[in-house]
């Protein structure tokens, strides 16, 4: 027996989940799509859910097409996913009126049920370019993430219905987990083969914009590799393990924060960063960990730092303690978004993310926590400045994990 689902509330469910717009993003991330959404799909209407927009498709949570134009009409007929790597090597979809109409080369579309077995509308993704969307583990992710979107409209039905239970919770939670699990498993070996391939072409003779354009690739999988780790990081602790710190006294934390920089300087076009790093005696810490929580900060000023204005490095050990800031100049964080600004997963309406999960600066606190250390903002209307602060004493734990 079908069930028939309120269509508003359908919806509204979507809207009000905060996994589904990390999903959205990952998929875009992931597989160099510009668009990615679910919408919910009838035999009458296509509407948008949520997207994410980084080619100007037009089309925000609310939006309609119409049902006919589009090929999620196709997938709700035919019972089946459409996936398309380039609009003009396919002989199905090469004269086909959707392509044609809005203008894409590469596309998906991934059906979303119930659990009652009815269609729900699709997970589906464009581009105006090709793309490698045919790729198994590409597939699989798609498919896991229309799946547990499935299961997230279900978990918030049984919600309402039940105002909350502790038991739905977990639920919520298993997938996210599970989520997290499947993500770090299917991208950690193609991001590191990316970055493998990478190496190789900067050791060949190519030209200075080839080289140029290997900066920019290497810059994005950099930022794509951090993104995993911060993953992993958060596994590991909703798990109970937490962060392991080892700190140790060593030399290698000025040109591993100088190589940082370098990296995201190729990706943070028209924003000069500014650095005054004066570390004159060894520095007891973790240095990959600290690194991580440098690579968070400067990763999260450039997002949100305004065009054009520089980005301010300011690292000193003075006085047997080692103090780290970050300042960019743009728009004041609103107050009501201080209370949950380290926490994860947590956007506010008034400085949303272009990009990232959310977990940057929630992982950089939890570092800065492990060495004893402590993680501040300081937030104006001119500028933003994050500051890491703990003592370099050589008595300090060798090994802390983060609560």
């Amino acid at each position: 027996m079908t069930v028939t689902h309120d269509f508003q509330n359908d919806i509204d469910a979507v809207g009000r989940s905060k996994a589904i717009p990390t999903l959205l993003e990952t998929i875009t991330m992931a597989t160099g799509v510009g668009f990615a959404a679910v919408a919910r799909v009838t035999h009458a209407r296509w509407v948008t859910c949520q997207s994410v927009d980084k080619i100007s498709f037009g089309l925000k949570p609310g939006d309609e097409l119409e049902v006919e134009s589009t090929l999620c009409h196709e997938v709700r007929q035919y019972d089946h996913e459409i996936v398309i790597d380039d609009v003009n090597n396919s002989p199905d979809y090469v004269d086909h009126h959707c392509p044609a109409r809005y203008g894409f080369r590469s596309y998906v579309s991934i059906p979303i049920y119930r659990a009652d077995g009815s269609f729900f509308g699709t997970l589906c993704a464009i581009d105006n370019e090709p793309r490698h969307l045919k790729d198994q583990h590409v597939l699989s992710m798609f498919r896991l993430f229309a799946k547990m979107i499935g299961e997230i409209l279900d978990a918030d039905e049984i919600l309402a219905e039940t105002q909350g239970a502790v038991a739905h919770e977990r639920k919520l939670a298993e997938v996210q987990e599970q989520f997290i699990a499947i993500l770090a498993h299917d991208l950690r070996n193609p991001v590191n083969a990316l970055g493998a391939g990478l190496r190789l072409f900067e050791r060949r003779e190519i030209d200075a914009k080839a080289r140029e354009l290997v900066s920019f690739m290497r810059g994005s999988v950099n930022r794509m590799r951090l993104l995993i780790e911060n993953l992993l990081d958060q596994a590991r602790n909703r798990s109970g393990g937490g962060i392991v710190i080892e700190r140790t006294l060593s030399n290698d934390l000025h040109p591993s924060l100088e190589q940082i920089i370098v990296e995201l300087q190729a990706v943070a076009q028209g924003q000069e960063i500014a650095a005054a790093i004066h570390l004159p005696e060894k520095v007891n810490c973790d240095v990959p960990r600290v690194s991580q929580m440098f690579s968070n900060l400067l990763a999260n000023a450039i997002t949100h730092g305004a065009a054009g204005s520089p980005i301010e490095v300011d690292v000193k050990l003075d006085g047997g303690s080692l103090t780290l800031s970050v300042t960019n100049y743009g728009s004041k964080i609103a107050d009501d978004m201080l209370p949950t600004l380290f926490m994860p997963f947590e956007h506010g309406q008034d400085r949303p993310s272009r990009e990232g999960l959310g977990l940057g600066l929630f992982i950089a606190s939890e570092i800065a926590d492990g060495h004893g250390g402590t993680l501040t903002v300081d937030s104006t209307d001119e500028r933003t400045v994050f500051t890491f602060q703990m003592q370099n004493t050589e008595n300090s734990m060798a090994r802390q994990a983060s609560g």
